[in-house]
């Protein structure tokens, strides 16, 4: 009777005993009729199968009952959940339709990553014929692609799309991890658990990677916070040739020249409202040229470092001129070698040069010889002993008159870039780059010439921006 009572009061509860609790005298009966027992809270977790080796386990529908009822009069409970609502469900639906198109996209971009993986293994030849180029170019080459996919329609001050901005980080971070495997071995020393203290081999970032990867990716996290800083501003932009009303906001479009030169006909012009920008505006915008002009410096000193400690290709070398004199011009070779103090800015105001392309020739030029002249004193060490001793006055004067004229074009070399900082690169510079096998290397030079690139064009825009200020409140006045 006791155990009846706590049978009816389980009953009552909703619970059902297990197999285990059958009496032992209706084994009988139960064996011929399956008994339904609550699954425990182990079974939620995996879908229902049907055992083979179990006699308790016949194919069961969850959503039918039992008409019969049971042998042992037995309720027999069934799982009761709350009907949803139709917001509830619309939720739901939301949910799910959310899901499968977040996995569609991340399906998406899978596929993407797989096809940019393979085209630089193949070195972006997709065909397989084997005439691709090293992976080192191919990710020098990915990274300047990459830099034009994502500002290469952003010519003005202004954030960048949430979609760009996305793609950007996502790829940059992709082709910066081939950088944690160049790693070069290193000694430290290391306690055991006795007290002793033993030297192992470490590995560690190379050199070169381990200082300049982190400031790049500081400089490049400086640039986005710069053009962020762009949101609501007092200036807009106008397309070249449009007078709209609403491309001009009643303000002044065009009414004075840009100082840009004409030929850049496809950038945007700024405007600027008809009394021209308030002083906090003003102090923004000089202070985000001041910054963004610092970034481009040291961009461009670390694409300078990472340039000289390339390998000169012997392409470059084979192709050099024989004689620097020749290369040069009997003006600025007499100065340099009759001159007792040089002095390469007096050099350069001399020429008068009048265009960014003369001083790119000169730039080519210049480096040109200094390497002739530094491979003719090269060689005049390179003879037997018997001919330096021989000729020992005359290699002499020669070799002197060599490093002499190498390192006065080094200097005048120097001057030039430092006079014109958005000089282009040097045949040199991009025979290093196309001819470059170090994927470090690769890296660090092409990061960093884009970086200059954003950083250049952001002082640009800035100043672009004042001059129109400066402009309209002189007419103002």
């Amino acid at each position: 009777m006791e155990n009846s009572t706590n049978a009816d009061e389980t009953y009552d509860r909703g619970y059902r005993p297990s197999l285990s609790s059958i009496d032992q005298n209706d084994q009988t009966s139960t064996s011929e009729t399956p008994v339904y027992s609550t699954m425990s809270a182990d079974s939620f977790a995996y879908h229902r199968t049907n055992s083979e080796t179990s006699a308790f386990s016949d194919p069961i529908d969850d959503n039918s009952s039992c008409s019969e009822p049971s042998p042992s009069n037995w309720p027999v409970s069934r799982s009761e959940q709350p009907a949803l609502g139709r917001s509830e469900m619309r939720q739901q639906k939301t949910v799910v339709d959310k899901n499968l198109d977040d996995q569609e996209s991340m399906d998406f971009e899978l596929e993407l990553m797989k096809e940019r993986f393979a085209k630089l293994l193949l070195g972006e030849d997709m065909s397989g014929s084997g005439k691709g180029v090293c992976t080192a170019v191919t990710i020098s080459n990915a990274i300047t692609n990459l830099y034009a996919t994502v500002f290469g329609q952003n010519l003005r001050l202004a954030p960048l799309k949430p979609e760009k901005k996305a793609l950007w980080k996502r790829e940059m971070d992709c082709l910066l991890s081939v950088c944690d495997y160049i790693v070069e071995f290193v000694s430290e020393s290391q306690n055991l658990r006795d007290g002793r203290e033993v030297e192992v081999m470490a590995s560690r970032p190379r050199a070169d990677i381990y200082i300049n990867l982190p400031a790049l990716q500081k400089l490049d996290t400086m640039l986005m916070d710069i053009l962020e800083s762009f949101q609501d501003t007092e200036f807009w932009y106008a397309e070249q040739g449009s007078m709209s009303s609403n491309s001009t906001r009643s303000g002044s479009f065009r009414r004075v020249i840009v100082q840009r030169k004409e030929e850049k006909w496809w950038l945007p012009v700024p405007c600027v409202p008809p009394g021209g920008l308030s002083e906090k505006s003003r102090k923004h915008l000089r202070h985000k040229r001041d910054c963004a002009n610092q970034i481009h410096k040291a961009a461009m000193a670390i694409n300078s470092t990472i340039l000289a400690e390339m390998e000169i290709p012997d392409s470059f070398m084979a192709n050099l001129p024989k004689s620097g004199k020749a290369c040069l011009g009997d003006f600025i070779y007499r100065y340099m070698y009759t001159t007792e103090k040089f002095s390469p800015d007096h050099l350069l105001d001399c020429l008068s040069i009048a265009s960014e392309h003369e001083a790119l020739e000169l730039a080519d030029h210049v480096e040109a010889s200094m390497y002739t002249w530094r491979r003719k004193a090269c060689m005049s060490h390179s003879k037997s002993s018997w001919d330096m001793v021989k000729d020992l006055m005359s290699e002499t004067d020669r070799s002197d008159k060599n490093h002499l004229l190498a390192a006065r074009a080094e200097s005048l070399l120097f001057c030039l870039k430092q006079r014109y900082p958005e000089l282009a690169q040097t045949s040199l510079d991009t025979c290093k780059i196309q001819c470059n096998q170090d994927v470090g290397q690769a890296v660090l030079e092409s990061y960093s010439r884009v970086l200059e690139g954003l950083a250049f064009n952001i002082v640009a825009w800035v100043e672009d921006v004042l001059f129109v200020d400066r402009s309209v409140r002189n007419q103002d006045q």
